[in-house]
């Protein structure tokens, strides 16, 4: 006999150990503001000073201050690959960290706490939290599907302006929606930010558009030096040499040409740098102001001047960026998410988000090996920790020498 719709699915979710959430709502509920948003197409054009300051202007408008024109300028800045490196490495590091929920009397919600780390959601929360140091804002809209599953949607920040806290369904007008006052905000609508701020970007914004002015410069005098132009002197007076002429270079290659008359001279300016260098250290110093604003230190780029204990120096002070990243992220969900959550089904009882302490595995090793001769290690606490098959105490060969009478003699 055919198994029905409904059955098929329980058994699927029975022999795959799909975790449900307890208590999470079943009834679909269809996003209401990201479905209001207009869809608008973005022409990339070449981003410079000028964009940028125009941009910032029109965020301190007094009337209907517009954020678009500064969110499309961060969309184009973060193409950069040393700022994606760095920012993905940061933030990578952060969503790694295993999640804790404890109760009230400081033991942990096996449960629910197995629930969060293996949620898709969760991981799409904590990114838009840490996105709104570097962007200014993350708006994010929680809804169920069909299936009852909770799906994060983020608002586009395009059509926001984070300190009069409206919404427009289309930026290019006036009409605005006041959301922090909506019944939503706070349950279905999160908002995550820091007011009087612009975002992290924008620090890094002058330093990637002089880096690519470089780079285009750079790419152009190379350009010319790698493949010179070529020049024919010919009378320009006459259409059939000037034609001939126009043909012969054209068949040539494909390097640049030009056509001057006999009694006309052409000359290159003399540069005071020809090899580059002047570019190249342009390019170096923004990308170290970049390195220094993203991770706080030049890790791992300058191999010139380099060092291992540079590299070790920057990854502390990375390390302490990214403690205070999940600081920030601890201190939304316990103010905002964890009470949405609730509120709405997902989680239930008074949590507390927080990670499992880091280890630093090497000084515990080092700890073990210097204790091992005089205490007892549990084989289990080795094997799980360092990931060291044990299988018990090595036995000490003792070789008993027994000497002769004669054999001072």
């Amino acid at each position: 006999m055919a198994k029905s719709r409904k059955q098929r699915k329980k058994a699927y979710h029975k022999n795959n150990n799909v975790v449900n959430l307890a208590n999470v709502k079943r009834n679909a509920k269809a996003p209401k503001y990201t479905a209001s948003i207009a869809p608008k197409t973005v022409a990339r054009t070449r981003q410079d000073i000028a964009n940028w300051n125009r941009a910032l202007q029109l965020t301190r408008l007094e009337e209907n201050p517009k954020w678009y024109l500064l969110q499309q300028l961060y969309d184009e800045v973060s193409l950069d690959a040393l700022f994606t490196s760095q920012y993905k490495n940061r933030q990578l590091k952060a969503l790694s960290e295993r999640i804790v929920l404890k109760k009230p009397n400081g033991d942990v919600d096996e449960e629910q706490t197995k629930i969060l780390n293996d949620a898709i959601f969760t991981n799409e929360i904590n990114r838009h939290i840490l996105d709104s140091k570097y962007r200014r804002v993350s708006l994010i809209e929680l809804y169920f599907d069909a299936d009852g599953t909770l799906k994060v949607d983020l608002i586009p920040r395009e059509n926001l302006d984070p300190e009069g806290g409206f919404l427009y369904p289309d930026y290019n007008e006036d009409k605005k929606i006041d959301y922090r006052n909506t019944k939503e905000y706070g349950t279905w609508l999160l908002e995550f930010g820091e007011k009087k701020d612009v975002g992290l970007i924008n620090n890094a914004v002058p330093h990637i558009l002089f880096k690519r002015f470089a780079i285009s410069c750079w790419s152009e005098l190379a350009e010319i030096n790698g493949i010179p132009p070529r020049v024919l002197k010919t009378n320009t007076q006459d259409p059939t040499a000037l034609k001939r002429g126009e043909r012969m270079m054209k068949d040539m290659g494909a390097a640049a040409w030009f056509i001057i008359d006999e009694n006309e001279s052409f000359e290159w300016a003399a540069a005071a740098v020809q090899t580059g260098d002047v570019y190249k250290n342009l390019v170096n110093l923004c990308n170290n102001e970049i390195s220094l604003l993203m991770t706080g230190a030049v890790i791992g780029q300058d191999t010139k001047n380099g060092s291992r204990s540079k590299d070790e120096s920057g990854q502390e002070m990375l390390r302490t960026l990214i403690e205070s990243d999940l600081r920030l992220v601890e201190q939304y969900w316990n103010s905002k998410v964890i009470p949405a959550l609730v509120q709405i089904g997902v989680l239930k009882g008074e949590l507390t988000y927080g990670y499992e302490p880091s280890e630093d595995i090497d000084q515990l090793w080092t700890m073990t090996k210097e204790i091992l001769p005089y205490k007892n290690v549990d084989d289990e606490w080795i094997k799980t920790k360092f990931g060291i098959e044990v299988t018990g105490d090595r036995q000490q060969s003792q070789q008993n020498l027994k000497l002769d009478a004669d054999f001072f003699d």
